[in-house]
């Protein structure tokens, strides 16, 4: 049963993993926005998240395993993992060498907040769905 609604909610968990670690690489630009020689850097959203689900389907994710000794076999799971950076090619570049767009990062940064959101208004109804399929009348 639990396995059914991992499998129902994955997407969306995987989705919000992947929007949180992207906020977070967004506000590390804005705050270095005054920092001399400091590159701009994002990941490609769906290429992460297309590949997150590919490895989930690949390695049957499920349940974490325990590992207590050097010789078991590692769980996979790509959520969580480091995702490769990639550096912004600026539009004009600073005197300083600092690559970050402040209006493209505000953009970027509020564009990720609002998906973010519409992700967990999803999850939530779904949930609020699912429960009330469950309980009984």
């Amino acid at each position: 049963m639990i396995d059914k609604l991992d499998n129902e909610l994955r997407f969306q968990q995987d989705a919000m993993s992947l929007r949180a670690e992207r906020q977070q690489v967004l506000a590390n630009n804005i705050a270095n926005a005054d920092t001399p020689q400091f590159r701009a850097r994002d990941f490609d959203f769906a290429a992460a998240l297309a590949s997150s689900l590919d490895a989930d389907r690949a390695g049957g994710r499920g349940m974490s395993l325990a590992v207590t000794s050097a010789r078991h076999l590692r769980a996979g799971s790509s959520v969580g993992t480091t995702r490769e950076l990639l550096y912004r090619v600026p539009d004009q570049p600073s005197l300083d060498g600092n690559t970050v767009d402040m209006d493209r990062e505000r953009a970027q940064f509020a564009d990720n907040s609002v998906r973010y959101q519409a992700s967990l208004t999803f999850l939530t109804n779904r949930l609020q769905s699912l429960k009330t399929a469950m309980q009984s009348e």
